[in-house]
């Protein structure tokens, strides 16, 4: 009887200390998620004259859509940024690495439909498609237009965004001055392929035997859905190489998940949505995403193209990128590397 009353008084104990970690940390948790977005301020600390800092929701095609909108001009000219994965809101990013943008553009930072502020748990799965990304912004675009008397505006998009992006770009040029991207879509089952190839090679050659018996018991093909045990391995094995979502950023949890927990401009529920749309938009999307052929489907656009891609960047293929734009007809074309950068 003794030694059980000793092991129920550990197991209180350890439980007692457990509870107590977990409440602290939703404290820490609370205390960095006031939700109130950070305003530019003038020498005097006074907020600067002309600027704008702000977090919004918009009627979007008949549902809420958020979005944070950023510059420090108004009068400057307006840039929609089309974030990346099938749900996975960029602009938390921001806190380690600024862009600078703001200084030249009013940019609105959406979150698409599902994604972050966005994020419904009630969203009908019938609207959770590319086509629907698409059309959501074209309405996003016509609100920034509408809002800041702009005839057109600068249209960014990044990664799995970018398949969105210049479908928009390609269907109404018109409300455009210019199509940017970042990490531009091809082909991705090949650029699937071309990863893959990357990283056994790397791996043998700095004598990791367990990470290549993983990538090779489960090799992607050119056909969707990629083996369950190569998507197990496959953000791991990237970053940890710096072929990932930066060259320097060797883990998704520290570089992203703890950064989106410690961004202060999301409430703690916004936090949890983030990451609710994120998961829940890749059981819908992620196949579709990366089955299409974006260089079978759009071949012209009407307007400038721009596109920039890290050299190390192995998530979205850099040479189908170049190649793709060698390809694509536009008026003006420029396809920028950034030496550095994944």
């Amino acid at each position: 009887m003794k030694g059980i009353g000793t092991v129920g008084l550990i197991v209180s104990i350890v439980v007692g200390i457990l509870l107590g970690v977990m409440v602290i940390l939703f404290g820490v948790l609370l205390a960095v998620s006031p939700g109130k977005v950070k305003p530019f301020l003038d020498e005097q600390g006074r907020p600067l004259a002309g600027s704008i800092s702000e977090k919004i929701h918009v009627n979007i095609n008949g549902v809420q859509q958020g979005m944070f909108i950023i510059g420090k001009n108004v009068d400057n000219p307006v840039l929609l940024f089309v974030h990346g994965g099938t749900a996975m809101p960029e602009y938390f990013l921001t806190q380690n690495y600024p862009t600078g943008m703001e200084q030249y553009f009013t940019i609105c930072w959406w979150d698409r439909r599902n994604a972050g502020l966005s994020y419904s748990a009630n969203a009908p799965p019938d609207t959770l498609t590319v086509e629907q990304s698409i059309t959501d912004t074209l309405a996003v675009t016509n609100y920034l237009r509408s809002r800041f008397h702009k005839d057109k505006i600068y249209l960014m998009a990044h990664s799995g965004g970018s398949l969105i992006g210049i479908q928009a770009a390609a269907r109404a040029p018109k409300l455009f001055y210019a199509y940017i991207r970042v990490g531009q879509m091809s082909c991705q089952l090949q650029s699937e392929m071309l990863s893959y190839e990357y990283m056994v090679k790397r791996y043998k050659e700095i004598g990791n035997t367990k990470m290549v018996k993983q990538l090779e018991a489960a090799p992607p093909t050119m056909s969707v859905p990629l083996p369950a045990a190569y998507m197990k391995v496959r953000d791991s094995a990237m970053h940890d190489l710096g072929v990932g979502t930066t060259h320097d950023m060797k883990s998704v949890m520290t570089g992203i998940f703890l950064a989106s927990w410690l961004f202060r401009e999301y409430t703690l529920g916004e936090k949890f949505a983030l990451w609710r749309g994120k998961f829940s938009s890749d059981n819908m999307l992620w196949d579709k995403t990366i089955a299409t052929n974006l260089t079978q489907q759009i071949q012209k656009l009407d307007i400038p193209v721009y596109f920039f891609h890290g050299k190390y960047d192995y998530t979205v293929s850099y040479p189908l990128a170049k190649a793709y734009l060698d390809e694509l007809q536009a008026p003006i074309k420029g396809f920028y590397t950034l030496k550095s950068a994944a």
